[in-house]
């Protein structure tokens, strides 16, 4: 089939993780091909990838700055770029390819602060393009369908949420000079200035905004530094009041030996509840009041058919973390392909996280770590 929609990466190299990630992803509904990038800040590193992905050797770039200003003059330019880059750089590299006129999808944290946000916001709106984060989880299929319990009342008004993002590498990896793929995670000269809140607690605000359409009104953080007293947080607990009344709790942390990348929540309502575990992402926990708990499965009949007619692995076989992300990127290039046709998306048309999600993201960060910083008073969002 021919490719609707062309992209080009930035970062992502061969010694990197999470581009490979997003290439197989993008990869995954056949609606857009690579054809370019800057994927290192070493050519030779570049050049290498490049030649793997079978891409021109013109079309592979020394820098962003240069892939960007060449790709707006050519007359097959690209239609987005995928940026997964250190935090650091996401601003200036996602102002550069919005300023040439082309769509980008940003990895998360968004920027390293809600100011930085609010421009790349404003930036996309005056040049009609779309901006993307890759909040992957919202992209699971029973994520999905909680949030449609929860909003058809099935669970009642939310009370309490419990929220847990739990990995264990900064426990394993003596990584300060030794491993270059994490050491800039708690440098804040490439992280801003937080690394467990902004790397992983960003996805449980996200998350849970997602589920349950629920502001945070204030909240009280106590952000720890087990493993590097000079470097950024690695594990943070997270008192939260929401705009309907409801509390909650959120433990982010990346030194919590025997959990290697656990991503869970409850969520409890009036009525009852709804429970999910990133290690078991085809079930849902469900109870109520009236009946005993069930376990609902991306199998059920009574699970939506628009969320259905999504699916890539048919219910019964385990949905992944690739699937999830695929299906964020098959919303944002859908939406692309509607630009290229002329049809104008309505924000609430859009099926990935924007630019508002990302600001969100970044002023709760900025939030936790104001009142870390106070010994926990809490502060108001």
């Amino acid at each position: 089939m021919s490719h609707l929609v062309t992209y080009g990466m930035v970062g992502g190299s061969k010694k990197g993780q999470i581009g490979k990630v997003h290439r197989k992803a993008i990869n995954l509904h056949g609606k857009a091909k690579i054809v370019c990038g800057a994927f290192s800040r070493n050519f030779n590193d570049t050049l290498d990838l490049g030649k793997e992905l079978n891409l021109s050797e013109e079309r592979l770039y020394k820098n962003y700055e240069e892939m960007a200003e060449q790709e707006r003059s050519r007359p097959d330019k690209i239609d987005f770029v995928s940026i997964v880059t250190p935090n650091k750089t996401h601003y200036e590299i996602s102002k550069k390819f919005l300023q040439c006129g082309i769509n980008v999808m940003c990895e998360k944290p968004f920027t390293c602060s809600s100011q930085e946000a609010e421009k790349l916001r404003i930036l996309a709106e005056k040049n009609d393009l779309l901006l993307g984060i890759s909040y992957s989880f919202t992209g699971y299929s029973m994520i999905r369908y909680a949030r449609e319990m929860i909003r058809r009342g099935e669970i009642g008004e939310v009370r309490f949420v419990n929220a847990q993002y739990l990995c264990d590498w900064m426990a394993k990896v003596p990584f300060r000079g030794k491993n270059k793929q994490q050491d800039w995670r708690s440098d804040p000269k490439l992280s801003g200035i937080s690394n467990c809140v902004a790397d992983i607690g960003s996805h449980v605000e996200n998350l849970i905004y997602y589920l349950t359409e629920l502001r945070i009104e204030s909240l009280s953080a106590r952000i720890d530094h087990f493993i590097e007293q000079d470097g950024l947080d690695d594990n943070a607990s997270i008192l939260v009041n929401y705009n309907n009344g409801a509390r909650g709790i959120y433990w982010t942390s990346q030194v919590t030996i025997g959990h290697e990348n656990n991503l869970n929540f409850g969520i409890y309502g009036t009525k009852g509840s709804i429970e999910w575990s990133r290690e078991n992402a085809n079930f849902l926990k469900v109870s109520t009041i009236e009946q005993p708990f069930s376990v609902v499965t991306r199998g059920n009949d009574h699970i939506d058919d628009y969320i259905k007619q999504d699916y890539v692995t048919p219910g019964g076989h385990t949905e992944g973390y690739i699937d999830a992300f695929g299906r964020i990127y098959d919303k944002f290039i859908s939406a692309i392909i509607q630009q290229k046709n002329g049809v104008q998306s309505n924000k609430s048309d859009l099926e990935f996280k924007t630019a508002e999600s990302g600001i969100s993201g970044m002023i709760f960060i900025e939030k936790c770590i104001e009142s870390a910083t106070h010994e926990g008073v809490w502060v108001n969002i």
